[in-house]
């Protein structure tokens, strides 16, 4: 008589031979029996990633080549240092000729992306294989979360989010002053003016995607009835945090193009096109 495994799996004790339950799971030695490129996702992450720290990281450390009138890099603004070139943001402290003042700024855009909850998935999936695809074993015996040192760290993602959106304020502000022209006159429009304004735009919307965002705009309460202007914020940041993938890497993309557009005219590699 065939009998039907305690398991609930299906398999027959008949069908193993000797009375016993049959196993829940086959046992594979392989690390994945998937045939495609799964590999070829994380890669391409992992070289995005990689290019955009490194040219940042050269950038910051140059102090140079951040200023052209009106322009200035996002790298470097706020510039908050007396040593800073141009005057777009008022000079609140002198700092050592041997610090670059893109290091006093870089840290907060820095910190919002390394603790963001979707960069997160991304590098942890990519340079950690944590894991590094679907049906693909990761290469790690046992996993702690986010409770030990240095990933205990991701918690301090919201005051990093504080700081971004004070740096989107002074970006937007950068966008407004880039409709001068070289004299400081008023009513001129260049392609560096669009380019600072769509960076401006896009580090916003990133921003305000953010789930720390969304949280802030609609968490803690119990009856958004009672609170209908929170009900549409949470709302609006709720359909905006639906593409933040999308806003985190286009708003990347955006801020190197910004300081690299910067950096050609600041060098007299180019020559900037005026609309008006």
């Amino acid at each position: 008589m065939t009998t039907t495994s305690p398991r609930g799996t299906g398999a027959t004790s008949a069908g193993r031979g000797d009375g016993g339950p049959a196993p829940r799971r086959a046992t594979i030695a392989a690390r994945t029996l998937r045939t495609d490129r799964w590999w070829l996702q994380p890669a391409i992450t992992v070289a995005a990633l990689l290019a955009f720290v490194v040219y940042a990281t050269v950038r910051a450390f140059q102090n140079a080549h951040y200023f052209s009138e009106p322009y200035i890099s996002p790298f470097y603004s706020p510039c908050l240092s007396t040593r800073c070139e141009g005057d777009t943001f008022p000079e609140l402290f002198t700092g050592p000729t041997w610090i670059s003042p893109a290091i006093y700024i870089l840290v907060f855009p820095l910190g919002i992306r390394l603790t963001c909850y979707y960069y997160r998935k991304a590098y942890y999936r990519s340079f950690w294989l944590s894991p590094p695809a679907c049906a693909v074993a990761e290469p790690h015996r046992r996993y702690t979360g986010e409770t030990r040192f240095p990933l205990v760290g991701q918690n301090v993602h919201r005051y990093f989010l504080y700081a971004a959106l004070l740096i989107n304020v002074v970006l937007f502000y950068d966008a407004v002053l880039a409709f001068r022209d070289e004299t400081g006159e008023w009513g001129h429009m260049g392609l560096g003016t669009l380019v600072l304004l769509v960076n401006a735009t896009l580090l916003a919307l990133y921003s305000l995607s953010c789930h720390s965002c969304r949280h802030v705009v609609g968490g803690r309460l119990n009856n958004f009835s009672r609170h209908p202007l929170r009900y549409r914020a949470w709302t609006l940041v709720s359909r905006l945090n639906a593409r933040h993938m999308q806003w985190a890497w286009a708003s990347m993309a955006s801020v190197a193009l910004a300081d690299l557009y910067v950096l050609l005219l600041a060098t007299d590699t180019i020559r900037d096109v005026r609309f008006f």
